[in-house]
């Protein structure tokens, strides 16, 4: 993996309550605007989702492909490509959450993605920020809604 996207956002809630909606993967097409369906394949020892299969609609990126993820507590979440899709051959990201105080937590998104097909490095940053972007905002919507 070559370059990574991140990108940071304050959401007023515990990271506790953060992780839970990072984790309730089938709700996604709700909030993140890319994913059209997220299914859950398999969870790990903790009760988290371990794989999960999405449908991704990124206008330039459009594929099928799960994801494996490494949940470390209320304190970040890893994951990377299990299964790669007609588009995708490496996808990586994190999310991290840091206390801000006051009840508000800092999320941090890093994201990196590799394509099968030829891509201009400009135009795959610019969709790997798009997508990061999206999520962050939607989180703090999803999270932050009564």
């Amino acid at each position: 993996m070559a370059d990574r996207t991140t990108s940071s956002i304050t959401i007023g809630a515990e990271p506790a309550a953060i992780v839970a909606v990072i984790a309730d993967f089938p709700s996604y097409p709700e909030w993140a605007g890319q994913v059209k369906s997220a299914k859950v394949l398999s969870t790990g020892d903790d009760g988290r989702p371990a794989t999960v299969r999405f449908v991704l609609d990124a206008g330039v990126i459009t594929d099928e492909y799960t994801l494996a993820y490494h949940w470390r507590g209320d304190e970040a979440v890893d994951w990377e490509i299990a299964e790669p899709g007609k588009m995708l051959s490496g996808l990586t990201g994190s999310y991290r959450l840091a206390s801000a105080g006051a009840g508000r937590t800092e999320v941090t998104y890093e994201l990196a993605v590799d394509l099968k097909v030829p891509m201009i490095g400009m135009v795959k940053r610019k969709a790997e920020k798009v997508i990061v972007d999206t999520a962050l905002k939607g989180l703090k919507k999803r999270v932050e809604s009564p």
